[in-house]
């Protein structure tokens, strides 16, 4: 039980602020890597590797992305590439609390970017 606690405590810890879901865009700067970009980029992955059923709107995924700052090709490689993949192990040590928090926020109704992932 405390484990479970544990994990979901961490998996709680990683998730986004409000600052993420903000609708002011902004230019993205190559080189510049947002860390809710990076935080987003391993949820993605972890939806797209963890919740069956779902996936990524990848569009979206792009335009968020971008609003944060992020050229998405500076997620792909290097640092923001190992950063984003601790995301997704975290987000791994309880699937299921963190498929249904990825819903509640990230889904067709979500509270901070909906229609970021949907139906798959």
């Amino acid at each position: 039980m405390r484990t479970t606690l544990v994990a979901l405590g961490l998996a709680s810890a990683l998730w986004f602020t409000p600052a993420l879901s903000a609708e002011a865009p902004g230019p993205a700067v190559a080189g510049t890597v947002s860390n809710d970009a990076i935080k987003l980029s391993g949820l993605v992955r972890f939806v797209v590797e963890s919740c069956p059923g779902t996936k990524p709107d990848y569009a979206r995924f792009k335009e968020v992305v971008e609003r944060l700052g992020t050229d998405l090709a500076a997620l792909s490689h290097g640092e923001a590439l190992i950063r984003s993949a601790t995301y997704t192990q975290a987000y791994q040590k309880d699937p299921s609390a963190s498929c249904r928090l990825a819903q509640e926020r990230f889904g067709p109704n979500g509270t901070i970017v909906p229609g970021l992932i949907g139906p798959g």
